[in-house]
């Protein structure tokens, strides 16, 4: 029997994270069955658990997937950058990484066990925004009135809430000016300075 290549295995594992985001993001944890899981991805079961354990295994994969690139995002250009990407849907999978995201959220929410399994992929994202912001700093570019860690959990507060008006439905054309003013809170201000965008 050939041995099958690492980029094939690779290839293989996107094509069912990529299917299974949309199942999760239409369907709910609960609503995606491995049926449907199946018809998402294109492939049998077998195929599908031979990568990942089970069903918590496969989201826990694709949710952690999700904050790897958005800590990738943020790392060049800060967490404003990524709430922007959602309202002009320009990140690769706008709507299926929000379905993804509120599904995380309640989770949360309601299921200690994937609060306890997901509590060690989290702090990623926190990670890279506060390094960002102490780059940001050091460059000169952050007020250095108010610590850090406050600042990053006001930049991921700011990230729920938008995260939540948009699953409500609620239009996100108007928001830019928002963004803008959460960038200039956290900005250092000097008199003649041009525009910077520490978050």
């Amino acid at each position: 029997m050939p041995r099958v290549s690492q980029d094939h295995l690779d290839a293989r594992r996107r094509q069912i994270l990529d299917g299974s985001r949309v199942c999760f993001a239409r369907y709910g944890y609960e609503g995606a069955t491995v049926r449907r899981l199946e018809e998402a991805t294109g492939l049998s079961r077998g195929a599908i658990f031979h990568h990942f354990r089970d069903k918590e295994s496969l989201f826990l994969a694709l949710a952690e997937d999700d904050a790897v690139r958005m800590a990738d995002v943020v790392a060049e250009q800060g967490l404003v950058q990524v709430m922007r990407d959602l309202l002009v849907n320009r990140s690769e999978h706008p709507a299926d990484w929000l379905g993804t995201r509120l599904e995380v959220s309640r989770r949360l929410r309601t299921d200690p066990e994937f609060r306890a399994r997901w509590a060690e992929r989290s702090e990623q994202l926190t990670v890279a925004t506060r390094q960002r912001l102490l780059r940001q700093r050091e460059a000169g570019k952050l007020r250095d009135d108010v610590d850090v860690h406050v600042l990053t959990a006001f930049l991921e507060l700011v990230l729920e809430g938008l995260v939540s008006h948009l699953a409500m439905g609620l239009p996100g054309d108007d928001l830019g000016p928002v963004l803008d003013l959460v960038e200039e809170t956290v900005r250092r201000h000097r008199v003649g300075s041009g525009t910077t965008h520490p978050a």
